[in-house]
């Protein structure tokens, strides 16, 4: 995903002298705090077609008030509710209540004007559910309007600042006493009590409408979803002209509320939309009050050229539901402390759990997730591998895949230490295999090739992470390539246009196989294409032929083990072939630092997607642009480290040494 970097403090320093390229810097005023906007990914192109499971709208009628009237007289209104496919009511289910712009009326998400036919919305929801990216979910599509008819500005706005009320008090109960959601006592108290599993959005108005009900409405809703639109506290477009008194408000409110820490706003607009400066400037501002608004609760969002219109809305929704509702989240049990004997021998993993971590002990050590080291690796994230054994937990069903058949494992048992890790994709989309290194005596998986599947398969790619035999790896590679093509129509990948990817020693496998000559040698067959592309790291493999794929290669300058001089010079005799290559060599860094996460390699991998993607033979998902890290305003120490701050000593900004007194 692309990411934009807004540096919210200006740093103020001040050159004294300098002394061998390193620059003197006087004590800063404040402290640097870097804010990234986000990049929406397009949504896919049949996500926009019927699904195969679908859905149903149903009208929901419910009594209500006239709340900008003093008398609040009686009114009828309707609410428009998507049903997922196979809903039990035995069952309960996660809601989100979407509203309109102004102009629109309650079936504007999933009803056409003329009632007959689903709209876009609907079948996005379907793809979500259906595709595995989202759990079953309920949305409703209601009115801020007392009587579902357009009206003029100054009525809507009227109608729109008081709509948290009817939100609360009749509709909420209304359509959740019909439906098997979380809430169970349609009092306040009731509904407050099932916030966690409710959601609130809006696009333009509707998003305004949203704030409103974050505003007045706070704990009631665990999750804002505003698309296109500001807060109007401080007044009409207050997030435009006062950006900053608005942020403090809505940082008082949540402050003040014993739900505090208790929320998310994904808040998002379009690059090129009307309503952005209104939109952007409260993002920013929020983003300021970092004690409130911080990446626990808050993030912003751009669809790249979008506008203000629904390809917006539905670019937003297919980004943000995923991460409201994502897939199989009661199943994502395992911690930081967990202990790392409980996932090996989790039932749910049946008899391949004892591969998720290296069969050959002696290399690693470690009790829980947490403390998990690994021979020859650096910057291991205990993050990230808690993510990677929820993410395998909630695909158990079908994470795992044999490449050698029972027969073939009972002449020789060594072949039951084999095996792929699937991170699925989007349907037909090309396959990468991500090949862990571990110097050839076994299998680091856990910190260098599990992290690159998964941020590959969000990315929309269908990744393989091999697990393989240490003295036999060429020739799992090659069945694993092999086994993926065969299988492609089942596995729902395209065989073409493939890459493969290693870290270390499987650097050094990805590249063999990446020649066509040894991959025809290794896997006895002409009818397998060459790689599009090889994407290595950290290694010290010299062979060099015409026959070499396209290559990228990325390494530390504190490597021990692999030089980066290596690796560039083999990268420039592939360039004096024809080759296409990319080299990065990142300051400080050392051996085997993974995705880099926190450190000046972060984000390495979109690079290297954007290498796969420019390569011929490459086909389908939307091109991603690489993002430069160079002059991005962060700041790393000596050893390639991500800062918070400037420290005393040496410091790294924009790839300049400077010297914090």
């Amino acid at each position: 995903m692309k990411r934009a970097i807004i540096n919210m403090t200006m740093l103020m320093a001040v050159t004294a002298c300098s002394t061998d390229g390193v620059e003197a810097l006087a004590e800063t005023g404040g402290t640097p705090s870097d804010f990234e906007i986000q990049y929406t990914m397009p949504v896919p192109s049949d996500f926009f077609q019927a699904a195969e499971h679908q859905g149903t709208i149903e009208l929901v009628e419910y009594d209500s008030k006239d709340y900008t009237s003093s008398s609040q007289p009686v009114t009828h209104k309707p609410a428009y509710v998507y049903v997922p496919y196979g809903y039990d009511p035995s069952k309960q289910y996660d809601i989100i209540y979407l509203l309109h712009g102004w102009t629109g009326v309650a079936q504007e998400y999933f009803l056409r004007r003329n009632g007959n036919s689903k709209t876009t919305m609907v079948h996005l929801f379907d793809h979500l559910i259906e595709s595995g990216k989202c759990r079953p979910f309920i949305a409703v599509s209601p009115t801020w309007d007392k009587d579902n008819q357009a009206k003029d500005w100054g009525e809507s706005t009227r109608e729109a600042a008081v709509f948290s009320q009817e939100y609360v008090n009749d509709l909420i109960p209304a359509v959740e006493s019909r439906y098997s959601t979380y809430c169970t006592d349609f009092t306040p108290e009731g509904i407050l009590a099932s916030h966690e599993h409710r959601a609130i959005g809006g696009f333009s108005l509707g998003a305004i409408t949203t704030w409103y009900v974050f505003e007045q409405a706070f704990p009631y809703s665990r999750m804002y979803l505003p698309m296109s639109g500001d807060n109007w506290s401080q007044g009409m477009y207050g997030g435009q002209y006062y950006p900053e008194e608005t942020a403090q408000f809505l940082a008082d409110l949540v402050n003040a509320s014993p739900y505090g820490n208790n929320f998310y706003v994904w808040y998002a607009v379009g690059t090129n939309d009307v309503r952005r400066p209104q939109t952007h400037n409260q993002a920013l501002a929020m983003a300021a009050l970092s004690d409130t608004f911080n990446a626990s609760n808050f993030s912003y969002h751009m669809k790249e050229g979008g506008q203000h219109d629904f390809n917006a809305v539905w670019e937003f929704c297919y980004n943000a539901l995923p991460f409201f509702f994502p897939a199989n989240e009661q199943q994502a049990c395992y911690t930081r402390e967990t202990l790392i004997e409980d996932v090996i021998n989790d039932p749910a993993f049946k008899d391949y759990g004892r591969l998720i971590f290296p069969v050959n002990t002696g290399y690693w050590s470690g009790t829980t997730l947490e403390d998990l080291d690994l021979a020859w690796y650096n910057y291991i994230d205990p993050d990230k591998t808690v993510e990677v054994c929820n993410y395998l937990r909630s695909h158990a069903d079908g994470c795992f895949l044999d490449i050698y058949t029972e027969a073939e494992k009972q002449a020789n048992p060594e072949l039951r230490n084999t095996g792929l890790f699937f991170f699925k994709g989007e349907n037909g989309a090309p396959f990468a295999i991500c090949n862990a290194g571990g110097g050839f005596s076994y299998v680091g998986a856990m910190h260098d090739s599990f992290p690159h599947a998964l941020e590959l398969s969000k990315k929309g790619y269908n990744a393989f992470a091999l697990i393989y035999r240490p003295g036999d790896a060429y020739e799992d590679l090659a069945r694993a390539i092999t086994f993926i093509r065969d299988h492609a129509d089942e596995l729902g990948v395209n065989p073409d246009g493939y890459s493969l990817w290693g870290g270390s020693a499987g650097a050094r496998m990805a590249a063999t196989l990446g020649n066509s000559g040894y991959l025809h040698q290794l896997t006895g067959r002409t009818d397998v294409p060459q790689t599009s592309a090889v994407i290595m790291q950290y290694t010290g493999y010299t062979a060099v032929s015409q026959d070499d794929a396209p290559t990228y290669a990325c390494c530390g300058t504190s490597d021990g083990i692999a030089s980066w001089r290596t690796m560039q010079s083999r990268l420039e005799s592939l360039a004096a072939l024809g080759i296409p290559t990319e080299f990065h060599a990142y300051s400080g860094l050392p051996h085997g630092f993974g995705l880099g996460t926190g450190t000046v390699a972060e984000g390495w991998i979109d690079d290297a997607v954007a290498f796969w993607q420019a390569q011929p033979g490459y086909s389908s998902i939307d091109p991603i642009r690489a993002d430069s890290r160079l002059d991005d305003g962060r700041i790393y120490s000596t050893d390639g480290r991500r800062l918070a701050t400037i420290q005393p000593g040496i410091n790294i900004v924009n790839g300049k040494k400077i010297l914090a007194k």
